[in-house]
């Protein structure tokens, strides 16, 4: 069946996941309806209703602290329904373990979603949660309360890398996590495909979910484990900056070593294009919207059933990404845009009349042909966090080594299939970097949980998302940009400052192989 099991570590993680978890409740169709092109089964574990009608709960383990899950509750109409269905087929056998939050009201928008009524829109003021916009009926055994430390807390703030490597090993050693929380579901898979890993890398989570990673690889081998590492690229004091980047460069040296792909997502992209208005910054639910959209989009190709266009396996993803083997850590980027109808290759502008002239064909399909080693396609968000060495490195148009595309709703007027060829061609003969470009023509549901941020996007409409992730030269100056801000920083010892830099920048010279010339001489230079 080739499973996903999604682990989800951390406020932001779990506000991104709730997006991603909608998303995929979406896709259910129903009696009457034509089957859906995902396959559910890979992201959700069955199970049998009184009535013997099927019930699905996602494959997911969440990771929060105390009072953070607002009014999300172990017990609920699907648990209350596997309870009598205990040893039956689809039932679970394991124990449960209690969830005891202080009551909170819930919000307007989850009581509409209880009574089956049409729920209120949703503001930035207005989710105070990630459970406030949340869709799903998670299995008990999803949600996991650490109650050493309190979401927000100023007296004990979940805020270094050390402190999330000594909360998991504490609870390791009492509890052994992996045995209690993660093997139930691994035993419940036929073929696992992958391990997909929301979590936060400028704060504790890095340093909790760097130890369950290294635990996982100790048990169960090598395997895909995608971490998606999440930064908050607001701006901030220096001091807590500082800390943040020792934070991110502990979390990227340990996930280089345990995870087979890290793809990097700021909360607030550098550049945001005309068509994202009213965007707000500050606001998890917002940036989480963004980071699920691209996530979400670009392992579409993993969730798709036999048969379907566009469908490809992680491990597929990941061989044109990193065919040798050293390098790890990816870009991301997306454009986004109205649908367009399949039979006239024109936009549907939803009713509302807009379209961003600047996006060709509804896409920033632009190609690079003034360098080698830059085919591929450069899209209008980017969310690369990580800081660059210098100015002139920001100017510089990036150089590529293997990119994927995967884009949903596209317009077939925008597909040049020439040059497709042209590229695949130039990957068979071992010129210029490996691409894969991955096709679906399943839009991107506009939610009423999903912020209106696309100027486009109109009530409950969907539209075209294009994704790319790529092994990029900008990568590497990104790298090279947070060792020198960790040399020159504070909060790490002088001997573990030296081996964290040295592993800082032999990562970034396995992006940089065959690119040093005359003319680049200060590539990634200090």
């Amino acid at each position: 069946m080739h499973e996903v099991i999604t682990l989800q570590f951390g406020h932001q993680a779990n506000y991104l996941g709730t997006h991603y978890w909608n998303t995929q409740e979406s896709y259910f169709t129903y009696t009457g309806q034509p089957d859906s092109p995902v396959n559910h089964d890979i992201s959700f574990r069955p199970g049998l209703g009184p009535n013997g009608d099927d019930t699905y709960s996602p494959r997911t383990l969440i990771y929060d602290l105390k009072g953070a899950f607002g009014t999300l509750r172990r017990e609920n109409a699907l648990y209350e329904i596997q309870q009598q269905d205990e040893g039956q087929p689809g039932g679970w056998s394991g124990a449960t373990i209690p969830l005891q939050l202080s009551h909170i009201a819930p919000s307007p928008y989850q009581q509409a979603l209880d009574e089956g009524s049409a729920p209120p829109r949703l503001t930035a003021d207005t989710v105070r949660y990630w459970s406030d916009y949340n869709h799903i009926f998670y299995h008990p055994r999803s949600l996991i309360q650490l109650n050493s430390y309190e979401s927000n807390s100023s007296l004990m703030p979940f805020e270094h890398f050390a402190t999330g490597e000594e909360l998991f090993r504490d609870l390791d050693r009492e509890h052994d996590l992996l045995d209690r929380d993660l093997r139930p579901w691994l035993e419940e898979c036929d073929h696992l495909q992958a391990l997909q890993i929301l979590t936060g890398t400028d704060d504790a989570w890095g340093g909790f979910a760097a130890r369950y990673l290294e635990r996982i690889n100790d048990e169960m081998g090598k395997g895909c484990r995608w971490v998606f590492g999440l930064q908050d690229s607001q701006r901030t004091t220096r001091q807590r900056q500082a800390v943040q980047n020792s934070n991110v460069a502990r979390s990227l040296v340990s996930f280089n070593d345990n995870a087979s792909m890290h793809i990097l997502l700021a909360s607030m992209p550098g550049v945001l294009p005309a068509y994202v208005t009213g965007f707000d910054g500050g606001s998890k639910w917002q940036t989480s919207a963004l980071q699920a959209a691209v996530m979400e989009s670009f392992t579409l190709p993993s969730r798709l059933r036999q048969g379907e266009d566009g469908r490809a396996s992680f491990d597929m993803l990941e061989t044109t990404l990193n065919n040798e083997g050293n390098r790890s850590v990816a870009a991301a980027s997306m454009s986004v845009s109205e649908a367009h109808d399949e039979a006239t290759g024109t936009a549907q502008t939803n009713g509302n009349g807009h379209h961003d002239t600047r996006m060709a064909n509804g896409y920033a399909d632009v190609r690079a042909e003034d360098d080698a080693g830059t085919d591929a396609p450069e899209l209008d968000i980017s969310f690369l966090p990580l800081p660059a060495t210098n100015e002139r490195s920001l100017s510089r148009r990036p150089r590529f080594l293997s990119t994927v595309t995967s884009t949903r709703g596209h317009d077939p007027n925008s597909i040049d299939e020439e040059e497709e060829m042209n590229a695949l061609l130039r990957d068979r003969m071992g010129e210029g970097p490996r691409v894969a470009t991955y096709r679906s023509s399943l839009l991107f549901p506009g939610l009423s949980s999903f912020p209106p941020i696309f100027r486009f996007q109109g009530q409950n409409e969907k539209f075209a998302i294009k994704t790319s992730v790529s092994m990029t030269s900008g990568v590497a100056e990104r790298i090279r940009g947070l060792e020198s801000s960790v040399r020159t920083g504070f909060g790490v010892d002088v001997e573990e400052r030296e081996a964290l830099c040295d592993s800082l920048v032999g990562m970034a010279e396995g992006y940089e192989e065959g690119w040093m010339s005359d003319d680049d001489d200060d590539f990634g230079g200090d």
